[in-house]
C-alpha cells in the first residue's frame, strides 16, 4: 500500500490545526517518513522581517514541543505567498504529500480558500486538504475514480490505481469503511432520445447497457485493489461500491453528504491549451462542493507551473 518518506505540513495559524498536525505526526511515524513544518509569514518591511520570523519560529516550536520524544520535526519558516512557497518547498526538497488544515473561509459557503485551492491545482504532488477540528480518525473514506467504459485498458490507468492505494491505506489505517465511487451518464442519451421512432424501450435498454459498462468498469477496479493489496486486507475492507447516475460534480458531493464521508480521495485533471486552466473543470466544481477533508492526486506527468527562484 502507498507509503510516503518526506511530508511537509503547511501551518494554518488562523486555524485550530492540533488534531490536523497530531494526524500528519501520526502518518509520518507509521511511514517512517520526515516530517517537515512550513510557516510561511506574509511579507514585510525588512526592519521587521528578522523579528516576524523569529516570532512565527518560536510559536512552532511551542506547537511541536509535545511530539519531541516521538519524532524529529523540521521547521521552515520563510517569507511569500503561501501556496507559492509550499510548492518550491516541494520542489526543491522532493516531498511526496502535502499536509493542510483548510483556511475555512467564513465569509462563503465552501471550506477551502485561496491558497487551498491554489495547492490543490498547481500542487505536483498528493494534497491532504483537512477539515479545521479534524477527526483522529475517519469512519468513511470515499475514492472517487474515474474512466471512459470505452478504453478498457484505460480504467486501471496509474491516477485510479493511486486513487485506491490511498484511500485503501488510510481506511485500513483508521479501520474506516471504504467506498469507490464512479458517477456515469449515458453517453449521447439526449441524442438517443430525441431521434424519431425511438421507443422508451428502446431508450431504456441503451442506458442500461451503458450502465453494465460502466459497472463492469467499477468492478476491474475493485478486482484490481484486490489485487494491490491482498485477500485477507480486502476481506478486512470489504469495499461498497456506489454507481450514481448522473453529472459527477454533482453526485460526488451529493453522495459524500449521503455517505457522511470524512474525507474523499480524487483526482485532479490537468488541462492544457488553456492558460491559468490546470485543474478539470468537473474536479474543480467537486472541491467547491465537497463538505468533508479532501486528498487530491494528479495525474501523471502533471508539472506545476510555479517555478524555483533563481
Amino acid at each position: 500500500m502507498k507509503r510516503f518518506k518526506n511530508i511537509i505540513y503547511v501551518s494554518e495559524a488562523t486555524e485550530d490545526q492540533a488534531q490536523a498536525l497530531d494526524r500528519a505526526v501520526s502518518l509520518a511515524e507509521s511511514n517512517e517518513a520526515t516530517l517537515t513544518i512550513i510557516d510561511v509569514v506574509a511579507p514585510v518591511s525588512d526592519d521587521y522581517r528578522s523579528e516576524r520570523i523569529t516570532s512565527r519560529a518560536n510559536a512552532l516550536r511551542s506547537l511541536i514541543e509535545t511530539y519531541g520524544n516521538r519524532l524529529k520535526i523540521q521547521l521552515d519558516v520563510t517569507m511569500g505567498t503561501t501556496f507559492l512557497e509550499v510548492i518550491r518547498a516541494v520542489l526543491r526538497n522532493g516531498h511526496d504529500l502535502v499536509i493542510k488544515t483548510a483556511e475555512n473561509p467564513g465569509f462563503i459557503r465552501r471550506l477551502f480558500g485561496s491558497d487551498d485551492m491554489h495547492l490543490l491545482r498547481k500542487c505536483p504532488c498528493p494534497v491532504w486538504i483537512m477539515k479545521p477540528l479534524e477527526k483522529s480518525g475517519y469512519n468513511c473514506i470515499m475514492a472517487a475514480v474515474d474512466f471512459n467504459p470505452m478504453e478498457p485498458s484505460a480504467v486501471n490507468d496509474e491516477l485510479n490505481g493511486e486513487i485506491l492505494d490511498l484511500a485503501g491505506s488510510i481506511a485500513l489505517s483508521d479501520s474506516g469503511s471504504l467506498h469507490l465511487v464512479h458517477a456515469w451518464e449515458a453517453f449521447a442519451e439526449k441524442t438517443i432520445q430525441s431521434r424519431s421512432g425511438t421507443t422508451d424501450e428502446v431508450v431504456a435498454t441503451y442506458i442500461e447497457n451503458q450502465r453494465e459498462l460502466h459497472k463492469k468498469g467499477l468492478y476491474m477496479l475493485n478486482g484490481a485493489l484486490r489485487a494491490r493489496i491482498g485477500t485477507d486486507l480486502y476481506n478486512r475492507l470489504s469495499p461498497g461500491l456506489h454507481l450514481p447516475k448522473g453529472p459527477a460534480k454533482v453526485m460526488i458531493a451529493k453522495l459524500a453528504v449521503d455517505l457522511n464521508a470524512d474525507l474523499v480521495v480524487m483526482g485532479t485533471i490537468a488541462r492544457t491549451g488553456i492558460s491559468g486552466l490546470i485543474i478539470g473543470n468537473t474536479a474543480e466544481a467537486i472541491l467547491d462542493q465537497l463538505p468533508c477533508s479532501v486528498l487530491a492526486v494528479k495525474p501523471p506527468g502533471f508539472i506545476t507551473p510555479v517555478k524555483l527562484e533563481h
